[in-house]
């Protein structure tokens, strides 16, 4: 997969990817649309920055037409139908707007130590913490990972040079390593263990990269997005604790120099040790 494109000029008219994620996502599934009623978006698989392999999954011909692949410069349809993904939205629900809550953020974003010259991840980050991001600490790469295309677009509409991927955290492509610095959001929405995650990581990061695991309202406000904010059971495991992040990171050459567990915020920040 690549960079993420998206053209909002070619969504229905009640939607736009100036919306927030939360918007979009809840705009989108209240559309009603039957079998032949399509949409197109002018996404062509000959774009380098739009990935083919979710052109061909997310853009299909109609059933009148012909099976085989959209031929070059031709519109593709999109069914919106097919467009279904879990509701993210509670993520946004972590950015209370608060100055307690922006003193957090500034923790979490000072942790990573970042500079201009700084190849930096994101997995599973809040629209909120990109903006953040992008407005205090300037970066040679700023490279997001997530699992839902909307949140993606959204970001890729406000900040074009920011460089999107859809998909898995283990999957992404070894083309924007070596990175620096690594924000793990949101690591309880990750589909794989503490174990894999690191153990991919050690292999992409460079050599004293910083790996920043946060939750701004701690294992608390997890928990109540756990029970109240999650209807797609979003959140599949824990905030690792001291003992646990220790014995992976020992393992895949990383070391612990920061660890906070309070009520109201969880951060934790390994360095990458190899020579």
């Amino acid at each position: 997969m690549h960079s993420l494109s998206f053209s909002s000029s070619l969504l229905p008219p009640s939607v736009s990817t100036r919306s927030s994620p939360r918007l979009l996502s809840l705009q989108l599934r209240r559309l009603k649309f039957d079998t032949t009623r399509l949409w197109s978006c002018s996404l062509s698989p000959t774009v380098p920055s739009f990935p083919k392999k979710l052109f061909y999954l997310l853009c299909r011909r109609p059933p009148s037409a012909s099976a085989t692949t959209p031929s070059e410069g031709a519109a593709p349809v999109v069914n919106v139908e097919d467009f279904y993904e879990k509701d993210w939205s509670f993520l946004e629900s972590m950015e209370t707007g608060s100055s307690d809550h922006a003193q957090k953020i500034e923790r979490i974003v000072k942790a990573g130590e970042i500079s201009e010259s700084s190849r930096v991840l994101v997995s599973i980050g809040s629209e909120a913490f990109i903006d953040h991001l992008m407005e205090s600490s300037p970066s040679q790469l700023l490279l997001v990972v997530h699992d839902s295309l909307f949140v993606l677009a959204c970001v890729k509409e406000k900040y074009d040079k920011v460089k999107c991927w859809q998909g898995e955290l283990t999957y992404v492509p070894e083309k924007w390593s070596p990175l620096d610095v690594v924000f793990l959001y949101f690591l309880p929405a990750l589909p794989f263990s503490l174990d894999e995650i690191l153990k991919m990581l050690s292999e992409r990061c460079s050599p004293g990269a910083r790996i920043v695991i946060s939750h701004p309202q701690g294992r608390k406000g997890l928990e109540e997005q756990r029970q109240k904010q999650d209807p797609d059971h979003v959140v599949v495991s824990e905030l690792p604790d001291s003992s646990t992040l220790q014995t992976f990171a020992k393992k895949h050459s990383f070391e612990v120099t920061k660890f906070v567990d309070e009520p109201g915020l969880y951060l934790a920040v390994l360095k990458f040790s190899i020579a």
